[in-house]
């Protein structure tokens, strides 16, 4: 008999190891919110790897007035952590929040900011800014910071967002916006060079691209991404 694999328990019933069968099942949190985890639902669990992913941040609007042109940066991309938790760590139930993406800012309105994602007290991420009004509308050459991203949360590993790129304009007619930030499950939504809203982020946690309007026009940011909890169920 294998003793990595089997034992033989109390009752003298060949059994598996706990632990021993490695990833059985994975569940996937979505959609901002919370929810819960109930440890009795899998009575043969022994561990669990959790992803955490907090919400990006959503970019600025932007308005400018005739032969002028404003434009906005990105929303940073949310940040990440992970950890492996011991089911005798686990209590009975553990909160499972996903944060999520920052709304799109109105013309000349900040872009909102992305919710922090957890999983219990294990693992906890934090969410990515909106990107601000910076740059009113004019002719003359101006260029902004970007959007700093979120500092790294709790758990066994974290790391903070990737931050938005800053908006440009060399004239009344030229410039553009700044991307939108990194995040470990995203990528942050493409810069704009002509009227109209940033990229959408792909994947999850990533910041909205800016946008730009020119000659009278008046455009809305663009929304971050939403975070997303990942839960490795290990038998």
């Amino acid at each position: 008999m294998d003793s990595d694999y089997f034992e033989v328990g109390d009752d003298g019933r060949l059994t598996l190891v706990p632990g021993s069968m490695g990833v059985r099942q994975m569940v996937y949190f979505k959609g901002a919110g919370t929810y819960t985890f109930k440890k009795a639902d899998y009575p043969w669990l022994s561990r669990l790897f959790v992803q955490v992913q907090a919400g990006g941040g959503g970019s600025a609007g932007a308005r400018s007035s005739a032969g002028q042109l404003a434009a906005s940066g990105g929303g940073a991309g949310g940040g990440y952590s992970e950890a492996l938790v011991q089911v005798a760590a686990l209590g009975a139930t553990e909160s499972v929040v996903v944060g999520g993406g920052g709304t799109a800012g109105g013309a000349n309105t900040d872009g909102g900011n992305g919710g922090a994602s957890s999983f219990g007290g294990f693992a906890t991420a934090n969410g990515g800014a909106g990107s601000q009004v910076v740059m009113t509308s004019g002719t003359t050459a101006s260029c902004f910071s970007g959007t700093p991203g979120p500092l790294a949360g709790t758990g066994d590993f974290a790391q903070g967002g990737g931050s938005g790129g800053g908006p440009i304009r060399l004239s009344g007619g030229e410039g553009q916006s700044g991307e939108g930030g990194e995040s470990r499950l995203g990528h942050g939504g493409y810069q704009r060079a002509s009227t109209g809203g940033g990229g959408n982020g792909r994947g999850n946690g990533a910041g909205g691209g800016g946008s730009v309007a020119r000659d009278g026009d008046t455009t809305t940011g663009t929304p971050g991404a939403e975070g997303v909890v990942i839960v490795w169920l290990y038998g």
